[in-house]
C-alpha cells in the first residue's frame, strides 16, 4: 500500500466519519482525529457488514457509493458501540 492509497483512505474515512457524526450528533471521542479514526475503522466494519450480508464485491479504486454507504453504516455502528460502552 502506497502513500497515495493511505491518504485516500484517510480522506474517505474523514468524510464517512463526518457524515456519521452529522447523522448522530453528540459528545463522542477525539474531535477531528477521532472522526478520522472512526471513519477509517468504520469503513472496515462496514466492509465486514457488507460481506456478511453478501452485498460486498471486489474492491475497486476510486469512489464507490456502495462502499461509502457501508463505511458510514460502519461508522454509525462504532459510534453506537462507543456510546454504549461509555454509558450514555
Amino acid at each position: 500500500m502506497g502513500f497515495t492509497e493511505i491518504i485516500s483512505w484517510i480522506i474517505f474515512g474523514l468524510v464517512a466519519g463526518s457524515v456519521a457524526k452529522w447523522l448522530m450528533p453528540g459528545k463522542d471521542p477525539g474531535g477531528f482525529v477521532g472522526t478520522i479514526v472512526i471513519g477509517i475503522v468504520g469503513a472496515i466494519v462496514g466492509g465486514f457488514i457488507a460481506k456478511i450480508l453478501a452485498v460486498g464485491g471486489t474492491v475497486t479504486p476510486g469512489f464507490d457509493i456502495k462502499s461509502f454507504i457501508f463505511a458510514v453504516i460502519g461508522s454509525i455502528v462504532l459510534l453506537i458501540a462507543y456510546r454504549f460502552v461509555k454509558g450514555k
